[in-house]
């Protein structure tokens, strides 16, 4: 698929790239204040661990297959959370979340996850499938 302009994107199955993390693939995009981290995730995969974002906020949806987490104020909180496709969930700045089990939908084995930040996460920027929606001008 040809897009028109710089600002539109598609997500195309060869546009994701493989993480240090088996069955994690990802495609960021980044604007000025917000990011988007598409998550593809084999079902079954492991290696979330329960952290926070002291200086980002994140909001999480479920595409396909389902996110069985922890998220909490509290770090010694053990209550998980079980969300499905079509449902959000929001960890503000300093809320845990994490050690979380991926289950993977009936036709791919994936859970999809739009995680959405901000302000933009450093180390995403550095992805090398990260776009810039920052204007490219040129003179002449």
């Amino acid at each position: 698929m040809n897009l028109a302009n710089q600002y539109c994107h598609f997500f195309d199955d060869d546009e994701f790239v493989e993480t240090d993390r088996p069955g994690f693939r990802r495609r960021v995009l980044t604007g000025d204040n917000l990011q988007l981290c598409f998550w593809r995730i084999a079902g079954g995969a492991k290696g979330s661990y329960l952290h926070k974002h002291d200086e980002h906020e994140q909001l999480g949806i479920i595409v396909r297959g389902a996110l069985d987490f922890l998220i909490d104020d509290d770090s010694d909180n053990t209550e998980r959370q079980v969300i499905g496709e079509n449902q959000v969930y929001l960890a503000p700045a300093g809320v845990w979340h994490g050690d979380s089990l991926f289950v993977g939908d009936d036709e791919l084995n994936e859970c999809w996850i739009l995680d959405i930040f901000s302000p933009p996460r450093d180390e995403f920027r550095q992805d090398p499938q990260s776009t810039s929606t920052k204007r490219i001008t040129t003179n002449g």
